[in-house]
């Protein structure tokens, strides 16, 4: 059963710290086979808070998408996760 990331995140407010988030998360997502299914592009929040940056991430698995948030190596592409973005992050099971 896959697995996936829903995130929402706020416009950057720090650019450096993206930019150098993006170059840290490419390796990670190779090691876990994730794929970004969906990014940028139009939305429409139909409930809650609007954020203008939104994600869909699927993995092979519901604990690979687990592993690859606990990974050291993405924990560590956190601090400029944290520095560039407000953001929520859910990882959920596929049907």
């Amino acid at each position: 059963m896959a697995g996936y990331w829903m995130v929402r995140a706020t416009a950057a407010s720090d650019q450096d710290a993206a930019e150098e988030y993006v170059k840290l998360w490419k390796p990670i997502a190779e090691k876990y086979q994730a794929k970004i299914l969906a990014a940028g592009g139009q939305h429409k929040t139909m409930e809650g808070k609007d954020m203008p940056r939104n994600l869909l991430v699927e993995f092979p698995s519901y604990q690979s998408a687990l592993d690859c948030y606990d990974d050291p190596a993405y924990q560590a592409a956190m601090v400029f996760v944290r520095k560039a973005f407000n953001r929520e992050l859910v990882v959920l099971e596929g049907l």
